[in-house]
């Protein structure tokens, strides 16, 4: 468990620093009115998509609602696994994709969602398939999607911030709070910098809750091994088959759906799959 709460502590850490950039960042361009304006546009948002956004994503992926008469193995999967967190039943949804893929959602463990692909349940086996549904259970039981609505929330506000900045020079106008202290080179850089550097905390608590779901979920199955090897078989199949993803959406699957090297794995919201699967391989080493 030392692993699971440091992924926590980490998550904490970070949360606070975007929120400290978020009063630096309102403090030197919008001054107080400002950033309070950012911030209730930013939650606004973040408070819509948190109610809704189960339905949003669901739909966006034509995602089909499944019995247990229809996918019997898949809906015993997950009565078990959610029995054995101590969750209650999710739905359970279908998505027709050859790409191999997962995703939880829901904005609590009473209104939660899990959804694969056809071309995850054709290339995992059982065992595999149990890892990958345990690692979305667990995102659910520890309320991930909560976490990264606040994170989106936050960076959502610096951006405006940045972005209000950006229209006030254009007309000529200013910060009306605290003006004579400010500097506009401070200013100019803050308005670059400032919601790069709010995307990149936001995508490392994307990546910590990863972990986290990792480590969680490989406990839920019973096996770190099973999880593991689903994620080699997913990371090859998800290069070699295309998927028409969302960016905004791509941060709730299993493995990103979206392909990309480069400086963009500084913006990835997954961990590297390689160091994922030395960790769950380094978790069955400790157990045996």
């Amino acid at each position: 468990m030392q692993e699971v709460e440091m992924n926590v502590l980490k998550t904490m850490v970070l949360m606070v620093t975007l929120t400290l950039l978020l009063v630096a960042v309102g403090g030197l361009l919008g001054g107080r009115s400002g950033m309070t304006l950012a911030l209730i546009i930013a939650f606004g948002m973040n408070f819509v998509s948190y109610w809704f956004s189960d339905k949003i994503v669901l739909r966006m992926y034509r995602a089909r609602a499944v019995s247990e008469a229809e996918e019997p193995a898949l809906y015993e999967i997950v009565r078990r696994l959610a029995h054995k967190a101590g969750l209650p039943m999710p739905k359970v949804y279908v998505i027709n994709e050859d790409q191999p893929n997962a995703f939880a959602t829901g904005r609590n463990p009473e209104h939660a969602a899990v959804a694969v692909t056809n071309g995850i349940m054709r290339i995992l086996s059982r065992e595999e398939l149990e890892g990958v549904i345990a690692h979305e259970l667990s995102h659910v039981k520890h309320r991930d999607i909560l976490i990264s609505t606040l994170a989106a929330a936050i960076a959502g506000a610096i951006s405006y911030l940045a972005q209000m900045a950006q229209w006030a020079m254009i007309f000529g106008g200013g910060r009306r709070d605290d003006d004579e202290g400010s500097s506009p080179i401070a200013a100019i850089v803050m308005m670059i910098v400032g919601p790069i550097a709010a995307m990149l905390v936001q995508m490392a608590i994307s990546r910590s809750r990863e972990y986290g779901a990792d480590e969680s979920g490989a406990r839920l199955s019973g096996n770190p091994l099973y999880l593991a090897s689903a994620l080699r078989k997913l990371q090859t199949a998800s290069q070699r088959i295309p998927m028409a993803a969302n960016p905004a959406t791509s941060h709730m699957f299993i493995v990103n759906p979206l392909s990309g090297g480069g400086i963009t794995k500084l913006f990835s919201t997954h961990p590297p799959i390689e160091e994922r699967i030395e960790r769950l391989e380094s978790m069955s080493l400790r157990r045996s």
